[in-house]
């Protein structure tokens, strides 16, 4: 799907407008040498689909703002709507510089054409600690990150976040955070749609529907998963089903999908009432791979 020989791609989201298929990503210079340095460099990549089928990449939707800013060190992951008065809106993570990136927020910038983003977000969305983990040093860093941005046709938006909650056992604190919003402008963070279920986090968590089904898709490492819950040796990427777009969603009897080197996998429902699934490949060999792999089918559990 897309490796680049100069840059780690990993995160990624996908936005189909009538005109185009816009395609963003995590990326950061493998002159970095190691991976795990990666994340303190990323900035969003964009690419668009040419004729052929091929991505053809544009200029990176955001890179890191000056100081001071809440995204000043990295831009991490989110997702793309059309915004009804036109134009992209591209929700993001950030981390600052100075936070030694421990503290993640949200926010958002506008792209009138499709290819230069503004920042356009008047305050960064932030975790409210009555219902969440916002002592970094409870988890290392403050989780509250990812929204995934998406409507349900009658005026209200609704924000699934990577977030823990501040209650359970720190080991199992995952939940799937919430805020919605009447005009795109003003979000209102809410309880988690989820209560703590074992796993350290759900990143990338995106809900969607499949001949019928409501379903939540979301990534954890098997070892971060709760105990006798999947295999080790499996994918990092889990399904769920709900009982509508906003849960509950039954995390308990979550599976595994999609190759054992996925990570950070997105559900792309087709008419014909299939799923594709996209990753983007961790771990090959022993080494990170870092680039967008080849879409595979999505067997939906049932």
């Amino acid at each position: 799907m897309l490796h680049l020989p100069d840059n780690w791609v990993w995160d990624h989201w996908y936005l189909n407008t009538a005109d185009e298929h816009h395609l963003f990503f995590l990326r950061a210079s493998r002159a970095l040498h190691d991976p795990d340095r990666r994340h303190h460099r990323a900035g969003i990549g964009h690419a668009i689909q040419n004729a052929q089928g091929e991505w053809d990449l544009v200029a990176d939707a955001l890179v890191h703002s000056d100081s001071p800013a809440f995204d000043s060190l990295a831009c991490w992951t989110g997702s793309a709507i059309e915004h009804p008065d036109g134009g992209i809106r591209l929700f993001y993570t950030g981390v600052s510089r100075e936070e030694g990136g421990t503290v993640q927020r949200i926010g958002w910038a506008d792209s009138e054409d499709g290819r230069t983003f503004h920042r356009t977000a008047p305050a960064a969305l932030e975790a409210d600690p009555r219902w969440y983990e916002t002592d970094p040093a409870a988890a290392g860093e403050v989780h509250w990150r990812d929204p995934f941005v998406f409507s349900d046709g009658t005026g209200t938006w609704h924000m699934l976040i990577t977030a823990r909650t501040n209650a359970g056992p720190v080991g199992g604190r995952g939940v799937v955070g919430y805020a919605t919003s009447d005009d795109l402008e003003t979000w209102h963070v809410k309880p988690p749609l989820s209560d703590h279920a074992g796993f350290w986090h759900l990143e990338v968590c995106q809900q969607f529907t499949a001949d019928g089904a409501h379903w939540l898709i979301f990534s954890c490492p098997p070892d971060q998963a709760p105990e006798g819950l999947g295999s080790a040796a499996g994918s990092g990427i889990w399904l769920a089903r709900g009982s509508s777009p906003l849960g509950p969603w039954d995390l308990p009897g979550a599976v595994q999908v999609g190759p054992a080197d996925y990570y950070a996998g997105q559900a792309l429902p087709r008419a014909d009432g299939t799923v594709s699934l996209s990753g983007f490949r961790n771990m090959v060999d022993g080494d990170f791979r870092g680039d967008i792999g080849e879409l595979v089918p999505l067997t939906l559990p049932g």
